[in-house]
């Protein structure tokens, strides 16, 4: 997925968008290639920024050809409870609550459901209710994501919803 990435990050760039995450999920049978991207200021994309990151990204997939198989390319806003992948996102999401998934376990756990107290070098700081204060390294999270509660719904409140009703498809 690297190198996939490493092909959409200046293309996301180019637009004004980060890229949050590239990965490939459906397995053989409905392979999709998702691409989440964000504006730094806002935490969102609208739909206009989907179509415009989707089309850039499509030729420029289609001249490197990095996947041998037919695919659906998928481009979206990360969403309210959004997956957390890179250090810096434990640092925007301070006070939040989050999921983490780990590579290996902490305290005989592999999951927690904790509250994220911030970053220190490599490592997330959090509070999980039955364990107390954990500093996990940061190359340990297999994965994470927010976890849905109001405060988050009350941060994450979109800028618009106009367009969230319509569908665009190309070709």
């Amino acid at each position: 997925m690297k190198a996939i990435a490493d092909l959409i990050e200046p293309e996301a760039k180019a637009l004004g968008f980060a890229l949050v995450r590239v990965a490939m999920f459906g397995g053989k049978s409905d392979p999709t290639l998702q691409i989440m991207a964000e504006r730094p200021d806002t935490r969102q994309l609208n739909i206009e920024d989907c179509e415009a990151l989707s089309r850039r990204v499509s030729e420029v997939l289609d001249a490197a050809d990095p996947i041998e198989e037919a695919y659906r390319l998928e481009v979206s806003s990360p969403g309210i409870d959004r997956p957390l992948t890179r250090l810096q996102d434990y640092a925007d999401w301070a006070g939040f609550d989050v999921r983490i998934k780990m590579v290996t376990p902490i305290e005989g756990r592999k999951h927690f459901d904790s509250r994220i107290e911030g970053v220190e070098g490599e490592t997330v700081k959090v509070y999980a209710e039955r364990v107390g204060e954990l500093a996990i390294p940061y190359t340990q999270i297999a994965s994470a994501k927010l976890v849905l509660t109001d405060a988050l719904i009350k941060a994450t409140a979109p800028l618009s919803t106009e367009g969230a009703d319509r569908i665009s498809e190309e070709g």
